[in-house]
């Protein structure tokens, strides 16, 4: 089955909001055997909206459409849906009865307005909207498919996964697809494509392999389809498995997650606390840390020390270290490493100070050199890096290798 997904708003044109819909959308439809043939941002013009409609429909079985469901005038695309199938309104009750429920949460009386909300195209099955006002419409179409849903991303989601892909599943038959991730950091996609080119070449024509690359880090998925789920999932592992063997050095996990989750849960499994001590990363590493749900059973905190002052307060760094040395130096992130393990008593700790750029360069240190240092509980590690002169790449690609030496370390001391 092919699907095209549509979003609809100025909005996502003049860059005031990204699109995140189009790219969650797509990852729940691949999940379910549903192939994305093109995804479509249009303005909020009928006629754009018509002639996108059309040519969708020529491309796909499945069309998905979000936004432009809201009360104001601005939002047309229940209007121009009623255009393009030549069809009326009406008042679904559920509907009304679900907006005035969500009005009286709130002691404010339904506008008509509001009302109007609950008018859905005459030919649709309603898609009740638990999570606002405007409910979503399954249209079918000249054996097409067509599901307008809110843009408001947490109302999409919540009707994508309780009702739009159960109603899918029940209305086709979908091939099984399996998904198996490989996230591997400290090598290149060129390189890794090299170590494991002679396995990509005797992929069957049923599993491919994907490169996803991201600053410090690549993931390979292996990806299959077929109607017997138990012999696909085995190809898929036999692959990974030969893949594993030929990079293992390189692999950190055998799953589609984040490198600080899969640090946090194997620190939690052994009971190990981690503090950082963080110059020209600016707290990044303490950021991606404290996304993860649960961070603070692992994470103790951190310093964010730019002045070398407060790298002498707040971490101990000694005056003669920095003069010596300099604050960019194996030295000086040593000294911070182990300071940070110190003074906050955690087990394990994080220290990083570099360059970012694009300013601040020297011939002895130019832009994008950055220390990092990793303190265990059997010793401190440092590394030098180089990297280019842009300052968010350089911030971004401090954090994770400094993530990457943290774990080495861990699987070596934890072994």
């Amino acid at each position: 089955m092919i699907a095209e997904i549509i979003t609809i708003g100025d909005e996502i044109l003049i860059g005031q909001i990204v699109d995140t819909n189009s790219a969650w959308m797509a990852q729940k439809l691949n999940l379910a055997g549903i192939r994305v043939k093109q995804i479509t941002s249009v303005s909020d013009d009928r006629q754009h909206i018509l002639d996108t409609l059309y040519q969708a429909s020529q491309r796909a079985d499945l069309i998905l459409i979000t936004g432009g469901l809201g009360p104001t005038k601005d939002d047309i695309t229940k209007k121009t849906l009623a255009d393009y199938f030549q069809t009326g309104f009406r008042t679904d009750n559920e509907a009304l009865k679900n907006v005035e429920r969500i009005f009286a949460r709130y002691h404010v009386p339904v506008s008509d307005i509001n009302k109007k909300q609950a008018e859905v195209l005459e030919n649709c099955t309603t898609l009740l909207n638990l999570n606002g006002t405007a409910p979503g419409m399954w249209i079918e179409n000249n054996s097409k498919i067509y599901i307008s849903m809110p843009g408001v991303p947490f109302e999409m989601m919540y009707m994508m996964e309780e009702l739009v892909i159960p109603k899918i599943k029940e209305t086709f038959k979908l091939p099984n697809i399996q998904h198996y991730t490989i996230l591997t950091a400290g090598i290149g996609e060129s390189i890794l494509a090299e170590k494991i080119s002679n396995v990509e070449d005797s992929l069957p024509e049923h599993i491919k392999l994907a490169y996803l690359p991201k600053l410090g880090m690549v993931r390979l998925r292996l990806s299959g389809s077929g109607s017997d789920a138990e012999k696909l999932n085995s190809e898929i592992r036999s692959f990974s498995t030969r893949i594993i063997d030929l990079i293992g050095e390189y692999v950190i996990i055998e799953s589609d997650i984040a490198l600080e989750k899969v640090i946090l849960d194997l620190m939690e499994s052994k009971g190990l606390s981690l503090s950082t001590a963080e110059s020209c990363t600016g707290g990044y590493i303490s950021h991606l840390i404290t996304q993860q749900s649960g961070s603070s059973k692992v994470f103790f905190g951190g310093a964010v020390c730019y002045s070398n002052q407060l790298k002498m307060d707040m971490l101990g760094v000694s005056e003669k270290t920095l003069r010596d040395f300099g604050a960019v130096s194996e030295e000086t992130v040593i000294e911070m490493a182990n300071g940070a393990k110190s003074k906050y008593k955690s087990d394990y700790s994080i220290s990083v100070s570099g360059i970012a750029g694009p300013n601040g360069g020297s011939t002895e240190k130019p832009v994008g050199t950055v220390y990092i240092a990793v303190s265990g509980k059997t010793k401190t590690i440092c590394k030098k890096f180089s990297f280019g002169n842009k300052r968010i790449q350089n911030i971004e690609r401090s954090a994770i290798s400094a993530l990457t030496l943290l774990f080495k370390l861990l699987k070596e001391e934890q072994a």
